[in-house]
């Protein structure tokens, strides 16, 4: 059984590709504030998500977990916090552990929660835009990715949440993982000021049974989903 974490503003939808060549049972969850979870009302941290998480992949038995970026935030708290509680575990684009967020992605928050404080879905849209590779912006699949994260976007509470983002840490210290014995897949990517590659490497450092792969650009569920799938499926498939 392997439950899957999207990222924040994400949702199952955006999990689902990773998991589409996994064997066995898969769990897709939605954080707090998330698809038909309840709204956000308050404040969350990463120890909150973690906790999601947990609940979920207790009640369905899941030995197997997947998180990508706020997800893999989420499973990186878990784990720091119950080092045995999962079997194999994949990072997807981790984009915080120890440190500050990096200006650039403090940045492109801003223009998020500045764009939804203004009510202003175009303005908004053009900022999520920067996360599709250039050529395929004009794309009919870019164009439904834009409006469906919009939407998800301007759920209540989300503005706060991504407000909060940048100040928060995952763990006080990455040595916090150092009791984590289970087998460890991270996915990282150079160049996406969102998930900085150093995070990645960083996370991989940590973890005492890890193997790390960076895409050598960003856009990886653009132009190298094939290649994704293999790897998470071949991974997830070592007893």
């Amino acid at each position: 059984m392997t439950v899957f974490a999207h990222g924040l503003g994400g949702s199952i939808a955006d999990t689902r590709p990773l998991g589409s060549g996994v064997s066995g049972t898969r769990v897709f969850l939605s954080f707090r504030g998330h698809g038909a979870s309840e709204p956000l009302r308050v404040g969350w941290t990463y120890r909150d998500l973690a906790d999601d998480l947990l609940q979920v992949a207790d009640e369905y038995g899941a030995t197997r977990a997947v998180g990508t970026s706020l997800g893999a935030g989420a499973l990186t708290r878990l784990v720091a916090d119950a080092p045995g509680r999962f079997e194999r575990l994949v990072f997807f684009l981790p984009a915080a552990l120890d440190r500050p967020r990096p200006v650039e992605a403090r940045s492109r928050f801003a223009a998020m929660v500045s764009a939804l404080e203004d009510d202003d879905p175009e303005r908004l849209a053009a900022v999520v835009t920067l996360e599709v590779p250039e050529p395929n912006a004009s794309s009919t699949a870019a164009r439904a990715y834009v409006r469906q994260r919009v939407a998800a976007l301007r759920a209540p509470g989300i503005a706060e949440a991504l407000r909060r983002l940048p100040t928060l840490t995952v763990l006080p210290s990455a040595d916090a993982l150092r009791a984590v014995t289970a087998p460890a897949l991270v996915l990282g990517c150079a160049g996406d000021p969102l998930h900085p590659a150093g995070v990645a490497q960083a996370l991989a450092d940590a973890l005492p049974s890890a193997q790390l792969h960076l895409y050598p650009e960003p856009g990886v569920l653009w132009n190298q989903r094939a290649d994704l799938r293999r790897r998470i499926s071949s991974f997830l498939a070592v007893r």
